[in-house]
């Protein structure tokens, strides 16, 4: 179990909220000092919006967080390319 860096003389857990068990708890990564992050990301099958956007700005605080509390972080995003939204706009548009 790895803990963050110290504060103050105090060391700080963190704690995260566990929608299974309605609770909050400690967190604890499966590999020791190692964070392994996958996020969806967006599929773009038309204009972007501030949607878009929170995802890279939320996982990009959470992993500057992480990092900063003293562990190493992995983090990986997809991007859904095709679906059947991308496959009908291009009909409607005459693609």
């Amino acid at each position: 179990m790895m803990r963050s860096k110290r504060r103050g003389g105090i060391t700080m857990t963190l704690r995260i909220y566990n929608t299974l068990t309605r609770s909050k708890e400690e967190f604890v990564p499966r590999k020791p000092g190692q964070v392994d992050i996958y996020q969806c990301g967006i599929t773009p099958y038309d204009f972007t919006h501030i949607g878009h956007a929170r995802q890279y700005v939320f996982w990009d605080t959470v992993r500057r967080y992480l990092k900063y509390r003293g562990w190493n972080v992995f983090c990986v995003q997809n991007v859904t390319d095709v679906d059947d939204k991308i496959i009908t706009r291009a009909k409607d548009e005459g693609a």
